[in-house]
């Protein structure tokens, strides 16, 4: 691949911290954004014990504020000389809307979350990546490539009961996707999805695993790095008329060429629902 300057949002954990080194060690640079400060030795750690080819440069930022989100875009341009690929991550799931009652098994009616938990997951969910994809996206078209890349969810998750306002967020985000990808036609900028497809092992979800294995109903979980091949895929230029697909990482085989693992497990993004191919 040649090598790239990336953003992933929701970088220094979970998901987010995958994709993150996934992209360093293929040799791209990454500013790997996050809110909690705990996580950047963590992040810094594991990434210079693996030597990658790539950087990995950890910033903490609460990107629901413009300006943040400006000094963000800033500080890859500055460090790295560019910007090339964002990865809109960043994200507050249902496991996090009210954690003591998720771990009591409470699930909560949409009536009962508070003003501030609606405001919350809206402005991390959809109104933060909106942001930060309006302030990369202009030089991005002028340059003539980019990739954004936003990460949504299942699709039966969306309209899951007790998920609201996640689900709500989720599928903003799906539908912007869409919108986006059409705008974007031609110019060189493509914007995708890429999906765990499933419940993720990251600490909330493997806590309601958990509960379900209990339960005798738990689905195997998706790990954070199974996220790494089809995020490659769309960030490279074999991709480059790839727009406005998403794509679920628990359908991906690895096994197979990238273009042909592409195809059997992507669909157009948005709420049309289209058979996956055999």
């Amino acid at each position: 691949m040649e090598r790239r300057v990336a953003i992933v949002t929701g970088g220094l954990r979970g998901l987010g911290r995958a994709m993150a080194l996934g992209l360093a060690r293929e040799g791209h640079d990454v500013v790997a954004v996050g809110h909690i400060d705990a996580d950047v030795a963590e992040i810094e750690a594991e990434a210079a014990g693996a030597n990658f080819p790539g950087h990995i440069l950890p910033r903490v930022a609460d990107i629901r504020q413009p300006a943040e989100c400006d000094h963000v875009v800033a500080i890859a341009r500055e460090r790295f000389g560019g910007l090339d690929i964002l990865v809109n991550n960043a994200g507050l799931t249902f496991t996090t809307i009210d954690p003591a009652r998720f771990r009591r098994n409470e699930p909560q009616k949409f009536w009962q979350v508070s003003d501030d938990i609606v405001r919350a997951v809206i402005e991390t969910n959809y109104i933060a990546a909106d942001q930060m994809a309006r302030r990369v996206a202009p030089r991005l078209v002028e340059e003539g490539w980019g990739r954004i890349v936003n990460v949504t969810t299942k699709l039966d998750t969306m309209n899951r009961a007790h998920t609201s306002p996640y689900g709500a967020s989720k599928a903003a985000l799906e539908m912007a996707t869409e919108v986006w990808a059409k705008e974007a036609e031609g110019t060189g900028l493509t914007i995708n999805i890429v999906n765990p497809g499933a419940g993720a092992n990251t600490p909330g979800m493997a806590e309601e695993m958990r509960r379900m294995s209990r339960e005798g109903r738990a689905p195997r979980l998706v790990e954070p790095e199974e996220m790494v091949p089809p995020l490659l895929y769309v960030v490279s230029r074999e991709a480059d008329t790839v727009n406005g697909w998403r794509f679920d990482a628990n359908l991906w085989d690895t096994s197979l060429p990238p273009a042909e693992a592409a195809r059997r497990a992507g669909r157009p993004a948005g709420f049309e629902m289209h058979p996956q191919p055999d």
